[in-house]
């Protein structure tokens, strides 16, 4: 026996229904469109222009696209970022997967104490560890001195100054504020695993080494492509590290592409061609997170 109607209550058509979940969504589509889709749009029509920031723009087309390419610096800026993908990413889930099966898989007192150290320079502004940071490569700085004391002296170097190795002293900043994120990532994706699948490997004579690989890497494939993407794009917009430990110096040793999208628009003026830049780099963005969840999703 159907239901009674509810009084006073008109049932919607079946169409009409059909439209009810998008009325509820519709207020988060404007905040969503206003303060992402909006500004994108603009900077994507910015970025067809030859524009000061103050007097009248001329519409160029792909001018500032194609002077992308033929730009040695932004090339050079781009070769900066893939670098910095392998201090921000790939060493800190090397380092991430070692650290959380260690802590997953032996008792260790005073754990959540640990998760919540190793976790802290997420929570620290980036503002903040690059100071910090610059003071310990000073060249009378803590490192120089931990150098000197042990009898290292021709190690001992003005590590944001030196044309080789500060690129490679800012990486490993990255590396540092990267780590603790991957490492409570993939604790959280091992803490799931049955103990039944460990004693069963143990059963059939599997050492440490080969449960790590047979069990718990393929278990935690879902949260290496979230730490992945995480770290990637982080490593891809990082800008206020560069700004404030180098500048993108010396000369253009450190320059990425955040930093030339602020140095054009702030300091060269051209704001299309800093408008173009932010654009290619959202796209390879996308493009390389893209890729890495693909190769994830593959079976």
């Amino acid at each position: 026996m159907a239901d009674a109607a509810t009084p006073g209550r008109e049932e919607l058509p079946p169409p009409a229904r059909a439209w009810v979940p998008y009325a509820y969504l519709a207020p988060a589509l404007l905040l969503y469109g206003g303060f992402l889709l909006v500004p994108l749009g603009r900077a994507v029509q910015f970025s067809l222009t030859d524009w000061d920031g103050l007097g009248e723009s001329t519409f160029i087309g792909f001018d500032n696209y194609v002077a992308i390419v033929h730009d040695e610096r932004l090339r050079e800026a781009f070769g900066h970022a893939v670098v910095l993908i392998f201090f921000f990413s790939i060493v800190p889930v090397g380092l991430g997967l070692v650290l959380a099966a260690l802590l997953t898989r032996s008792r260790v007192r005073g754990l959540g104490f640990f998760r919540t150290v190793i976790f802290l320079p997420q929570v620290i502004a980036m503002v903040v560890v690059a100071v910090t940071w610059r003071q310990i490569y000073a060249p009378k700085g803590p490192l120089n001195g931990l150098l000197r004391l042990v009898g290292l002296d021709s190690l001992a170097r003005p590590w944001l100054g030196d044309y080789t190795w500060t690129l490679p002293a800012v990486g490993l900043i990255g590396s540092w504020v990267s780590t603790g994120l991957v490492t409570v990532l993939l604790m959280a994706g091992m803490s799931r695993i049955s103990g039944d699948l460990f004693e069963a490997a143990r059963l059939d004579g599997a050492g440490p080494v080969r449960e790590f690989f047979a069990i718990t890497l393929p278990s935690v494939r879902g949260e290496i492509v979230v730490a992945l993407t995480l770290t990637i794009i982080a490593a891809l917009k990082t800008f206020d590290l560069v700004y404030v430990t180098t500048s993108g110096g010396p000369g253009t040793s450190t320059t990425v592409p955040s930093y030339e999208v602020y140095r054009r628009a702030f300091e060269v003026g051209d704001v299309g061609g800093a408008a173009a830049v932010g654009i290619t780099l959202t796209l390879v963005v996308f493009a390389i997170t893209a890729v890495v969840n693909r190769i994830g999703d593959t079976r």
